[in-house]
């Protein structure tokens, strides 16, 4: 090869690797939408398989932690997942977003605009939850302790959902999130594509009023909310997905028990893009053997795909499912097993008509993160049959885009 030639193909490679990096940053074509049960992007159908990863801020405020991020990102998207969901609050407590009401830390905010930066930078999607039903990081909790230390009347917990100033420190974080001008990007979250939508609650649950309606009611009201300052973004509650009061006779499917909420009327909400569910038979149903919580989970999964697709008329997510490794009898292949039947039960729904038009898989760690694990940790690097598990399911939702572009265009697609 001539000198010139080598000098030319040096540049073609250069421009080839600039390319596919431009096209990986640039991939996301736009806002996601909904059409009836499906997403959309760029005017076609979309499915996609993803992971949560809810620890991503806190890591990230620490500058020389940073890389776990970034490799998590990387491994994610070498495994085909498009789709990220983690948490956009962190309440008072150690490396607070929000350290009181309406006052953030600065170096906690730009960690969440490296987060979402790193996402972008790898072609890969965020759901952004505003707040934790539990204590963890803040929650509920710290919401209302706050309102008492600052003297209003709360009795508990559930005061969170129907207690006026409890409500406007909510919306005011909302509004501080979406309006935040991202140090990173520049760009306006509420204007980032990279975005694919928020999350009201992480598992909002209601003791003090088991038919659900003062849930309903908080939903509606922040539902309303959110859409009035980011038409852009899609929404979605965070919902575990137990049936309530609205249809009795469904109550069935649950795992004996409620939590306040009601996944018909709830996602009925006309301000609500899509629904979800998350599923834990290892916890739900802890005193049953591997058959029978495997069977719940197909029940589960059969029962909410229908009534999103038939009564909600609205794309379903299973946004939450793992396999923890402090369950009794666990193994790697186990968990590799269970999830392999956890994603055909999805296929096999998609491959009838359509059903589950997302999953995200809890929870994808990185190396050296020891003290955040919960037993459900995965760690691509180091998980090769995990991942070969994970990446199959990416090439199948490619494979069902694939057809349902051919269907679109009247084509016959193998």
């Amino acid at each position: 090869m001539s000198r010139f030639h080598k000098v030319g193909y040096v540049v073609g490679v250069l421009i080839t690797l600039a390319l596919v990096c431009q096209a990986r940053v640039h991939s996301h074509g736009g806002f996601v939408r909904t059409e009836g049960t499906r997403f959309v992007l760029g005017g076609s159908s979309s499915l996609f398989n993803g992971f949560n990863s809810y620890w991503m801020m806190h890591v990230a405020t620490e500058p020389s932690e940073r890389y776990k991020v970034s490799n998590t990102f990387r491994e994610a998207a070498d495994a085909g997942l498009s789709v990220c969901r983690t948490w956009a609050f962190s309440d008072g407590g150690d490396r607070a977003l929000q350290i009181s009401p309406g006052t953030y830390d600065e170096r906690v905010f730009q960690a969440l605009d490296f987060v979402i930066s790193e996402a972008r930078r790898y072609g890969i999607r965020l759901i952004l939850s505003f707040v934790n039903n539990y204590k963890d990081y803040g929650g509920r909790p710290q919401y209302v302790e706050w309102a008492r230390n600052a003297g209003v009347n709360v009795n508990g917990e559930d005061d969170f959902y129907t207690t006026p100033t409890v409500k406007e420190y909510y919306k005011n974080h909302v509004k501080r999130v979406i309006t935040r001008f991202n140090t990173i990007t520049r760009i306006v979250y509420k204007d980032d594509p990279t975005i694919m939508a928020w999350e009201l609650m992480n598992e909002p649950r209601c003791q003090a009023d088991s038919s659900e309606k003062m849930v309903n009611g908080w939903v509606q009201e922040m539902a309303s909310f959110v859409k009035s300052l980011d038409k852009n973004h899609l929404l979605e509650i965070g919902m575990e997905g137990f049936y309530g009061d609205s249809m009795p006779e469904k109550k069935v499917n649950n795992p004996g028990y409620q939590v306040g909420t009601d996944f018909i009327s709830n996602n009925l909400i006309k301000e609500i893009d899509f629904t979800t569910i998350h599923a834990y038979p290892d916890i739900w149903l802890s005193g049953q053997n591997e058959s029978a919580q495997m069977a719940f989970m197909q029940r589960w999964m059969q029962s909410h795909s229908i009534d999103s697709k038939g009564i909600l008329k609205k794309p379903l997510v299973m946004a939450e499912f793992g396999k923890s490794s402090k369950g009794q009898g666990y193994s790697l292949g186990a968990r590799d097993q269970y999830l392999s039947t956890v994603y055909q039960s999805m296929n096999n729904f998609e491959s009838t008509g359509g059903g589950i038009s997302g999953s995200l898989v809890w929870q994808l760690m990185a190396e050296g993160m020891d003290s955040y694990g919960d037993g459900y940790g995965i760690i691509l690097s180091q998980d090769a049959s995990t991942r070969g598990v994970i990446s199959a399911q990416s090439h199948k939702m490619t494979t069902f885009r694939h057809m349902l572009l051919g269907r679109k265009h009247g084509k016959s697609v193998p």
